[in-house]
């Protein structure tokens, strides 16, 4: 299997630079994107949590309507209409839609905002794509290996920009780190990577079977994903705690410090994934994901090893989602949060803070349920869309990337399964000398949905 020419990855380099260059640049923004323009049209596909959140950190930085809402939940759709009511300028509410494929036809949406369980990212995006429209994905992108690779292929067929929710490449302390510590050589010669999760972030219920309440589609929402019996609504948090829907906590959380790490050390594809875990601890409940799971991705000269648990206590208290980078000079340790450079010297650490816009922007401070650390980064994440938009150039979280971070956590979780290394070649779209695994890179869909494929988008 052959990673990237050196030349394509230095020019790759350069240009993620020149875009860390430019984003750290719009610390205050100071204009709107379209603003001598006719508004762009958007779309949202998924009005729970991070759908709308994201789509209202659009609206803070762009000139855009919002002309269609789409949700199988009438409650959520409801509550998300009244507040882009409140917060776009023209003050209408959306359309709203219950299916996203009446939603696609209704308009020619210029963007669409897809915040659904990952189960629906691949057929939503390649539709949303067919349609002409631009798209801004949550991740992970799929929910197997094939789907992430019809979605780069349609985003190629369709000649539309893809820009993936991995927003840690947008987050201003972490732009600063890459600049400073990595980019300039501080660390000297980088030799390992571990990144970890300790988060309690497992559900572990055993909830009864319930009658599926009126305001929600169950059937919609399952989609081609197996049918589970309905034990109480899935938003949030449930529906994660089962590998029907996603790819537990490394799919989840291992997901984006992979692609942070990645980012920073301009790394490809792994050589080789390997993983163990499995449920030793939290077996009462219904949940069917591992609460405990390590795995390494493997480089030329170098190692990223994840592990989580979701339960008992982090191993470092100060970071116990993250990243540690280790060089010869010393480790630069990351999150979310902050960041700092303890180099083996003696000197002082290099430290790095959070950037918060509480001023800028007041109604982030009152938004339910909104990420404050991340609103920043997610303004800054579609900022970056749009120049890519404009501009005619990769987003900094292009589909391609998002692919790669995705596809090497569902890999993990095979390998786990299997309790063997796999070594994916994304050439030949098959885990080499193992047509077991091979099989496992697509998984059936149920009923009438047909599972993309690189040939049929």
């Amino acid at each position: 299997m052959s990673n990237s020419s050196p030349h394509i990855k230095r020019r790759n380099f350069i240009k993620t630079a020149s875009a860390s260059l430019l984003l750290t640049s719009f610390s205050t923004y100071g204009f709107e994107f379209f603003a001598d323009e006719k508004p762009k049209k958007v779309g949202l596909i998924g009005t729970g949590w991070y759908g709308t959140s994201d789509l209202m950190r659009l609206i803070q930085v762009a000139n855009v309507e919002v002309v269609s809402l789409c949700d199988v939940d009438s409650n959520y759709l409801n509550n998300t209409a009244d507040l882009v009511a409140q917060r776009q300028k023209n003050g209408k509410k959306p359309k709203l839609f219950s299916d996203y494929r009446d939603m696609l036809k209704s308009d020619n949406l210029d963007i669409v905002i897809i915040g659904t369980p990952d189960h629906w990212h691949a057929l939503m995006c390649i539709d949303a794509l067919k349609s002409g429209a631009h798209v801004y994905v949550q991740k992970p992108i799929s929910v197997d290996v094939i789907e992430g690779e019809a979605m780069v292929a349609a985003a190629v067929k369709y000649n539309r920009t893809v820009q993936v929710g991995t927003q840690r490449k947008s987050t201003p302390h972490l732009i600063d780190v890459k600049k400073q510590i990595i980019d300039t050589g501080l660390l000297g010669t980088i030799g390992h990577v571990d990144m970890a999760c300790y988060y309690h972030m497992r559900a572990n219920d055993n909830p009864p079977l319930q009658e599926v309440p009126d305001f929600l589609d169950y059937e919609m929402w399952t989609g081609p994903a197996p049918m589970r019996a309905y034990d109480g609504l899935p938003h949030r948090r449930w529906w994660r705690t089962f590998r029907e829907y996603g790819n537990g906590i490394t799919g989840d959380m291992c997901v984006h410090m992979l692609d942070t790490v990645r980012w920073m050390l301009d790394l490809g594809w792994p050589k080789r994934i390997s993983s163990e875990g499995g449920i030793f601890v939290q077996k009462d409940g219904k949940s069917n994901i591992a609460d405990t799971q390590s795995a390494v991705f493997e480089y030329d000269g170098l190692n990223c090893n994840w592990q989580h648990r979701t339960w008992g206590n982090p191993a470092d208290p100060n970071y116990p989602w993250s990243f540690k980078i280790y060089g010869s000079n010393g480790v630069l340790k990351g999150d979310v949060m902050k960041a700092e450079f303890v180099p083996l010297n003696g000197k002082e650490p290099i430290r790095f803070d959070v950037v918060y816009e509480r001023e800028k922007y007041p109604e982030d401070v009152t938004e339910k349920d909104i990420e404050l650390h991340a609103a920043p980064a997610t303004r800054r994440h579609m900022i970056d869309f749009l120049n890519a938009i404009k501009d005619g150039t990769k987003p900094v979280a292009d589909i391609e990337e998002g692919h790669i971070s995705t596809a090497s956590c569902i890999l993990a979780n095979l390998s786990m399964d299997l309790k063997r290394p796999l070594i994916y070649d994304p050439q030949s779209r098959t885990v080499l000398n193992d047509p077991e695994a091979t099989a496992l890179l697509k998984r059936s869909y149920r009923g009438d949905w047909e599972h993309p494929t690189p040939e049929s988008v």
